[in-house]
């Protein structure tokens, strides 16, 4: 864990810490606002996105999703199922912690390494695999594909 990472830990629990203490929950929102995240998911996959040499049609192909459904998620149309926030990840050739904060901005579930499907997924992730590399994996073992 980097230093940036663990300042953030230790930012989040101090917030946690606060707010379980609170007894004005207006005060503390206020007094914390620079706290929260203000970035929705459509910013943070456009950031992710302009940090590839990638087009959108090559995207979409390597997140086995259509051109149409890319632009609908990017224009914020759409809500991305946590398989679909996957696919955008690995065709992104998402880190670990920028997949994982996809999934929280889009209040889906984490990737958690006790669920074999997602230790499978993780694996993938961390190793840069294709999104075809990671379908043949889960495939392998019995678990179901993302696509």
């Amino acid at each position: 864990m980097n230093m940036d990472q663990k300042r953030s830990r230790r930012d989040t629990d101090s917030l946690r810490s606060e707010l379980m203490e609170t007894a004005d929950l207006d005060a503390f929102l206020s007094e914390n606002a620079d706290s929260f995240h203000h970035e929705s998911v459509q910013e943070l996959l456009n950031q992710l996105f302009l940090k590839t040499d990638l087009t959108k049609a090559e995207l979409a192909r390597r997140s086995g999703v259509s051109a149409v459904y890319l632009h609908q998620l990017f224009a914020g149309r759409r809500n991305p199922s946590r398989d679909r926030v996957l696919c955008l990840a690995i065709g992104l050739s998402a880190t670990l912690e920028n997949t994982q904060e996809l999934l929280r901005r889009c209040g889906l579930a984490e990737l958690y390494p006790k669920d074999r499907r997602d230790a499978i997924i993780l694996y993938g992730i961390a190793h840069q695999d294709s999104l075809q590399e990671v379908n043949d994996r889960l495939f392998a073992q019995d678990e179901d594909t993302l696509i």
